[in-house]
């Protein structure tokens, strides 16, 4: 029996999710994922026809200012999950993709679950930043026959936020260091938004340094860059989530790992700062899933403090 609550999938949808199920195949329970910031998420419980089950996750794209951008989204992400079957990378498989709401009434794509769960918290995190590390070494090694979409960059020097009671020295700098041009970079296969809040780890209550990552969703970025950027963002996001340290640690663990990075520090630093400028124009809806996540102490005041301190960190050590 289908819950109808909010969990519950649409009519056009639901008959589209049942045709790409397997034979004797029935939706048995559905539930709301919370913490994706552009699409709307749903676990579907199938029974199967031996008694057992399986999950299977629904995206959809609801949001009509979100709309307009699913059809490239769903196509980038059913291509890279096609592309990275196989690899090694932990990464969910395609069952179905609707890119135009052909066939459902929004934008969706239907793909496997996988087991784990995003860990946002402070405690572990010495433990789980290096294998983030080891995780993005991985998929940037990955040399696929088509290469995907090129990168594009999510800021302007013209649309960059200060924060109320940032250095304004610091931002005035940091966004002068965006107006120049790209440097020079080796193109990689980038996840695009590599970050904790994507990344699903199985931790063991009884050894939390036993965690392992079993998991990578959201792959409707993927492109061909810099591992520059990637590094970048994923800096950025430990840098909100745990602290400036965090953020410059996580370039350290990447080399560590095997990644290489820019040949310079400008050149490294280029891409650390034009990534934390960025999340400057939307420290309200990154923060948001991570206060409904528990951690509630996560403000849009104190996150853009610490968007402040890691720009003046990054300055700094561009000296």
């Amino acid at each position: 029996m289908i819950n109808h609550d909010e969990a519950a999938v649409r009519p056009l949808t639901l008959a589209w999710v049942s045709r790409h199920l397997e034979v004797g195949e029935r939706i048995v329970r559905t539930e709301v994922l919370h913490g994706g910031i552009t699409a709307e998420m749903r676990r579907l419980t199938i029974g199967t026809q031996d008694g057992d089950t399986r999950d299977l996750v629904l995206r959809s794209f609801v949001d009509p200012f979100r709309v307009r951008g699913a059809e490239g989204g769903l196509n980038g992400e059913a291509g890279a999950l096609s592309l990275l079957a196989g690899t090694g990378v932990p990464a969910p498989e395609l069952v179905a993709v609707d890119p135009t709401a052909a066939h459902c009434e929004y934008p969706s794509l239907l793909m496997t679950h996988l087991a784990g769960r995003t860990v946002l918290d402070d405690e572990g995190l010495e433990t789980r930043v290096p294998l983030l590390a080891r995780q993005l070494v991985a998929i940037h090694a990955l040399r696929p026959a088509e290469r995907p979409r090129k990168y594009v960059t999510l800021t302007t020097a013209d649309t960059v936020v200060t924060p109320k009671g940032a250095d304004a020295a610091a931002w005035a700098a940091a966004i002068d260091v965006i107006r120049k041009p790209a440097p020079p970079y080796e193109g990689r296969f980038l996840h695009r938004d590599f970050q904790p809040g994507n990344v699903l780890f199985d931790v063991p209550p009884s050894t939390p340094a036993g965690a392992r990552i079993t998991g990578v969703v959201d792959w409707a970025g993927a492109c061909w860059g810099p591992a520059d950027l990637d590094v970048a963002h994923c800096s950025t996001n430990l840098a909100l989530l745990h602290g400036p340290a965090w953020g410059l640690r996580f370039a350290e663990a990447y080399e560590e790992a095997g990644g290489v990075l820019a040949a310079t520090t400008s050149e490294r630093l280029y891409w650390q700062v034009r990534d934390a400028l960025a999340c400057s124009e939307e420290v309200q809806l990154v923060s948001q899933p991570w206060r409904e996540a528990g951690r509630t102490e996560l403000t849009t005041r104190s996150v853009e403090e610490r968007l402040d301190a890691y720009v003046i960190a990054l300055m700094d050590a561009l000296g």
